[in-house]
């Protein structure tokens, strides 16, 4: 009773229990006190089928059942395991109360019944492990079909709280795992609920790996047909995809097991057939995923830790799948434009940052003989010739992945690049048929003025921009290709950079009332072409020159910088551009050196207007919104559900109508590329403050004063200069300074601080004023730092001195101390010999005897003490010799031979005791 009561309390607090007097409710009341109370098998069945027929149809019939359904048929799962249609009727109803109804009146805002359903269901972990011990318990099959919908039903509903639920129940996962062994349709069952299961679950992941998920899918897979197979074929590689996405532990195992082989053998294209069915290019799709998922498994997650990645790529296309994807995504123009895309990424990812596999495509011929070309070649074509906008950006990103950090294939393909003839550049393109990659690039690079076709100049611009990145060797190669003058009453040969720079001011920049563009190409033609022209400038002072040799393209710079019709974007590359020819101008000549730009920078826009470009630039929608290149979401049954779906999948999901146009403007405008602009940015505000800061090296004026009066002498014409160079040099630094401060201000702020900043340089008495203030501050201040120093070094030497005389005192007193000891010494000795002298007379011969007696008798009494200590020892030592004797006659030892040299050394001794006893008297 109190589980029931739990479960009413729940919904009657969700939905409240007005409607409890409704028909619906009070008929679904009825089935259910029939099913729980009823005694015939057959009343209860038939309620039971009643029961499901109403909740699948009537959403009120869900909303009741919710509040007092759950407990009734959760217990006939766990009482009634012997009545199997009974137990059939309870699945199939629990399927109907948590799947979705079709009510026409219900909106988005009013409950929905099914979600609830579902939460009140898998909110116990009790409810879970019953439904999962059906699938492993019961045999009949209807039982577990419709157990494994319900468990489906509720991971759409309520995924993570299912997904917890299941990594709690002992073996939840392996009953499912063993599912796809099962018949096909419980197999299928079983893919599709495991499908959803693994969605963003890392650990059900490597339990379903663990439990052999991996050998299962291939399994299925080749009993399908590959490819060729149905949509059973797409769910399992949407699950061999969501067991590998951002999980490398899978991914290693996968290819130290299995190995890419059965993942390579599905994009073999079998037959001759030149048309591919719906199901088919899904399938091929799903298996580009997975490739895609494997060759990019740690540059998202952590660039500089692509280990995996990388030995994933080296692994494949050792596996030949270079060839499958070259035959999908550039051989077969009869396959559908999101196959041909999705391949081309796929070879783009291949060969990023690795050499092997760069040189891999480099050496692949497509095409048989005498009609094969490079792999290059063909995908320089079709970046070309493209129709569909997707395409051309997929073909240009393995250009990019190729030219990437590859200054070797970059010098390759710039060494085809060679001057043609006007001729040449009027000959029709489709008879290059055997042009090299140079030849077909620079023919479209210069065709489009006498074509009118800038559309294509523009991809070709942007493949030149990756030949040139970071490669100062290309860079000059390239500006030595001159073209002739498509007449010759036009001039001479120009340089391929002047020509980029003449097809950037023939693209229309106007917009239309509404606030568009005129024409698509101005949309994205400007972005192309400046971001080539940036890619070239930079550190290359060369390349500068060659800009800066035409006056008109500075001054095109800056009308473009000033267009208001133009986009806030092609302003800021603009500002770019001509900030490169600051920062990397290396000449002296006077009119193209860094300083005539900055002068002419001020003079036509300002720089607050000139740094108000940047600002704007980096806070509009493509720089604050940009991505990695080509980012997508997985593929899936709802974003694959039909071929019109599969045609859109590379399409942006901006709401723009003008998506083409989006996707171009979001490739020119990569990540990569904003954080290059933002480097960028700050070199270039750093050189104009540096310029700012220093004089010009030459004077374009020599003044009057310093000619030397006529009458005036020597002495007083030095004395004059003099003067007159140190009023130069005061103001000199004056005006450098302020034009310091001036720089580092525009530098550094922008938006409406800039026109306050305009208010304030106006007020140019004040501004002088404020400037000699703070120079004579910093003057005061260093010379109080300077008086400090001093100050500090007096006091070292003060304390060091202080220090010196403490010892010289210490040392002193104990001298002193030591002389007054020996005087006191000294004293009394004296004050003795006085007392001796004031006593009497000097002693006589009779008192000096008597002192010596006396001093005779003490040493006396002292020898005789001696004495007898010597002679107590001497009786010691006699009776030890008088036992010893004894001892030695009852041996039968003559004791007198024994003594007798002993007792003439004793007499001896005796008789030096004796003279050095007459000696002492």
């Amino acid at each position: 009773m109190d589980f029931v009561s739990k479960y009413q309390g729940v919904v009657g607090r969700v939905f409240g229990n007005d409607n409890s007097s409704s028909n619906d409710d009070s008929y679904v009341e009825r089935l259910l006190d029939r099913i729980s109370n009823g005694t015939l098998a057959d009343d209860r069945r038939n309620a039971m089928t009643e029961l499901q027929s109403i909740v699948a149809e009537s959403h009120a019939a869900q909303l009741a059942f919710g509040a007092m359904g759950f407990p009734v048929l959760l217990s006939v799962l766990k009482e009634e395991r012997d009545d199997i249609e009974l137990i059939r009727g309870a699945i199939e109803t629990l399927v109907s109360a948590v799947s979705p109804t079709q009510h026409p009146k219900l909106s988005k805002n009013d409950v929905q019944p099914a979600l609830m359903n579902s939460d009140l269901l898998s909110r116990e972990v009790e409810n879970i492990s019953l439904l999962l011990s059906l699938l492993q318990s019961e045999e009949d099959f209807y039982i577990r079909y419709y157990t494994l919908q319900l468990l489906t039903a509720l991971l759409t509903n309520s995924p993570t709280r299912l997904q917890e639920a299941i990594l709690t129940i002992p073996r939840g996962i392996t009953r499912l795992v063993d599912m796809l062994m099962d018949r096909e349709v419980i197999r299928n069952e079983a893919l599709l609920l495991l499908t959803y299961l693994t969605r963003e679950a890392e650990e059900i992941q490597k339990i379903l790996v663990f439990e052999g998920a991996f050998e299962k899918i291939y399994s299925i897979i080749n009993e399908e047909g590959g490819s060729e197979g149905g949509v059973v074929v797409q769910d399992c590689l949407e699950l061999l995809n969501n067991l590998l996405r951002n999980n490398t532990s899978n991914q290693v195992l996968l290819r130290e097991t299995i190995g890419f082989d059965p993942l390579v053998s599905i994009l073999k294209l079998r037959g001759t057939t030149y048309k591919l069915t719906q199901q088919k290019t899904i399938n091929l799709l799903s298996v580009l995923d997975t490739i895609t998922l494997l060759v990019n498994a740690d540059l998202q997650t952590d660039p500089g830790r692509d280990s995996n990645g990388f030995t994933n790529r080296t692994v494949l296309v050792q596996k030949k799948v270079l060839d499958h994807l070259l035959m999908l995504g550039v051989e077969s123009q009869w396959a559908p434009v999101a196959l041909r895309c999705m391949a081309l990424r796929c070879i783009a990812n291949l060969v990023i940052n690795h050499a092997k596999n760069r040189d891999a495509l480099a050496s692949k011929l497509l095409g048989e003989e005498p009609q094969a070309e490079p792999a290059l070649n063909s995908i320089l074509r079709i970046i070309l010739r493209a129709s569909s906008t997707q395409e051309f950006i997929a073909a240009d990103y393995v250009l990019q992945n190729f030219c990437e950090k590859n200054p070797d294939g970059q010098t390759m393909l710039v060494s085809s690049l060679h001057s043609q003839s006007s001729s040449t550049i009027r000959s029709p393109f489709e008879e290059d048929v055997n042009a090299s990659f140079g030849s077909m690039l620079l023919h479209r690079l210069t065709s489009s003025e006498s074509d009118g076709d800038l559309e294509v100049c523009c991809r070709a611009a942007s493949v030149l921009s990756h030949l040139l990145k970071d490669n100062i060797q290309c860079k000059e190669t390239v500006l030595q290709v001159e073209l002739e003058a498509p007449a010759r009453s036009l001039g001479g040969a120009e340089p391929l950079m002047h020509r980029m720079v003449k097809y950037l001011a023939l693209v229309p920049s106007k917009k239309s009332e509404d606030g568009k563009a005129s024409t698509s190409e101005s949309v994205y033609s400007h972005p192309i072409i400046l971001k080539l022209l940036i890619i070239w400038l930079f550190d290359c002072p060369r390349a500068v020159q060659c800009f800066l040799d035409s006056h008109p393209h500075l001054t095109y710079l800056l009308e473009l910088m000033s267009d208001q019709t133009a986009t806030v974007c092609v302003r800021g590359l603009a500002a770019v551009l001509l900030g490169e020819c600051i920062a990397y101008n290396k000449t002296i000549d006077n009119g193209k050196n860094a300083f005539s730009v900055v002068d002419a920078i001020s003079q036509k826009i300002g720089l607050t207007s000139y740094f108000s470009k940047f600002n704007e630039m980096q806070n509009s929608l493509l720089f604050t919104s940009a991505k990695p290149s080509l980012t997508r979401k997985p593929l899936s049954r709802s974003n694959a559900a039909s071929m019109s779906e599969i045609e859109n999948v590379e399409e942006d999901d901006s709401t723009d109508p003008n998506s083409d146009d989006y996707s171009m403007l979001a490739m020119v405008f990569d990540s990569q590329f904003v954080d290059f602009v933002k480097r960028l940015d700050a070199k270039i505000r750093e050189q104009i403050v540096e310029i700012y800061s220093h004089p010009k090296t030459q004077v374009a004026v020599v003044p009057a004063e310093l000619e030397q009066k006529s009458g005036e002498i020597d002495e007083e014409y030095i004395q004059r200069l003099k003067r007159f160079v140190e009023k130069q040099c005061l103001e000199i630094q004056d005006l450098l300074s302020r034009n310091t401060t001036l720089a580092e201000d525009l530098a550094r702020i922008g938006g409406s601080e800039l026109s306050q900043l305009e208010r304030k340089v106006s007020a140019g008495s004040e501004r002088v004023q404020v400037e000699t203030l703070r120079r004579d501050l910093h003057e005061t201040s260093q010379r109080f730092e300077a008086l400090k120093a001093e100050k500090s070094r007096i006091e070292a030497e003060a304390s060091m001195q202080r220090s010196a005389a403490s010892k010289m005192e210490s040392d002193l007193k104990s001298l002193s101390g030591a002389y007054n000891s020996l005087e006191e010494v000294n004293f009394q000795l004296e004050r003795e010999i006085k007392a001796l002298k004031s006593g009497g007379s000097v002693p006589t011969s009779a008192d000096v005897e008597a002192i010596k007696a006396e001093a005779r008798e003490e040493a006396q009494r002292e020898s005789e003490a001696e004495l007898n200590d010597l002679l107590v020892c001497l009786g010691q030592e006699q009776s030890k010799v008088e036992k010893l004797s004894t001892r030695l006659l009852e041996l039968g030892v003559d004791a007198a031979t024994l003594l007798d040299g002993i007792g003439e050394e004793m007499g001896l001794d005796d008789g030096d005791d004796d003279d050095e006893e007459e000696e002492e008297d």
